[in-house]
């Protein structure tokens, strides 16, 4: 049962619709499969598997749910197909939660320190200024001071975008411009945010991945200039990950990793696929904690991931 009381109504009719695809296209497949019969076997098995390959799980992680559903079947003896949703649904929260995400019900900032200082990595395309925007949104709207630092300088679009969230929602953008060095932007709005005492500062950084080695020392850099106002800083390093591209989520996921301490995941556009088993799967494979996730166009659909209100909208039926 979702925890309507704490995680709104509102909040849990936008997850609900914007994981409708995704949800239709799975439970859609699997009553297909269950159709006449009586009792989980093999053949049902060999099915879900492939279900949730292509519903974007992920190999490892689906073939991890199988054998657990096989040694529950191998225990029970005899599971009928009507308890399938069941213990799929329970095999699925298990391994979200085995990962060391929290089960957030809004968007909250560490007591420990001020200000709080996120670096946001990822792609071009995958909707990482948009996010950056949404999430400067909503601290704002708790009447949480907020900064922005434009430090995709690569791509005068990401600048300019940027400069218009910061108008849109008055706050205000460290930006010098494109082909600009991108750890003086890091500098100076950590500075700026330090100096006004903002309680958020979120740094965007530049999606390319030509070669690791040059993502890799550009994101040292940025995090060294950072340093010189607050040691720990960046206090979060933040992927953004397009659901609805599946595999290319778990690729872009193994190769900013390897780049970088990746500390947490937002996961965007679910409303616009059927591919939301990318959630689950890269969850499980990177053992980083899903965050945010992206089930629309408004700012509020920008939500902090809340695992049992994920689980429970997936089979809703």
């Amino acid at each position: 049962m979702g925890l309507f009381g704490i995680f709104s109504k509102e909040k849990k009719e936008s997850l609900d619709k914007g994981l409708e695809k995704t949800k239709d296209g799975f439970f859609s497949k699997l009553s297909r499969v269950v159709a006449g019969k009586s009792k989980v076997d093999d053949e049902i098995l060999d099915e879900l598997e492939e279900i949730l390959i292509t519903s974007d799980v992920g190999v490892e992680t689906t073939i991890k749910i199988i054998q657990r559903i096989e040694e529950r079947v191998a225990k029970d003896k005899y599971l009928n197909t009507t308890e399938l949703d069941r213990i799929l649904r329970e095999e699925i929260a298990e391994l979200l939660s085995e990962n060391n995400s929290e089960d957030l019900t809004e968007f909250t900032l560490p007591s420990t320190h001020k200000p709080h200082i996120i670096l946001v990595v990822g792609v071009n395309g995958v909707g990482k200024t948009t996010t950056i925007g949404k999430l400067a949104a909503q601290f704002k709207k708790q009447g949480k001071s907020v900064v922005l630092g434009a430090a995709d300088t690569f791509r005068a679009a990401a600048v300019d975008q940027l400069k218009l969230w910061g108008e849109r929602i008055d706050v205000p953008v460290v930006a010098h411009g494109m082909n600009t060095d991108p750890s003086a932007v890091a500098f100076d709005a950590v500075k700026k945010g330090v100096e006004m005492g903002a309680d958020l500062i979120i740094v965007d950084t530049a999606g390319r991945l030509h070669t690791k080695v040059n993502l890799m020392n550009e994101l040292i850099k940025i995090k060294r200039v950072m340093q010189k106002f607050m040691p720990e800083a960046p206090h979060e390093i933040l992927l953004v990950l397009d659901g609805s591209t599946g595999q290319n989520a778990f690729m872009q996921a193994k190769e900013f990793t390897k780049a970088t301490e990746v500390t947490a995941l937002a996961i965007t556009k679910l409303d616009g696929t059927a591919k939301g088993g990318v959630v689950i799967g890269i969850s499980d494979q990177f053992k980083i904690p899903v965050k945010y996730i992206g089930v629309g166009e408004k700012v509020g659909d920008l939500q902090v991931f809340n695992k049992a209100e994920f689980v429970d909208s997936l089979f809703k039926k």
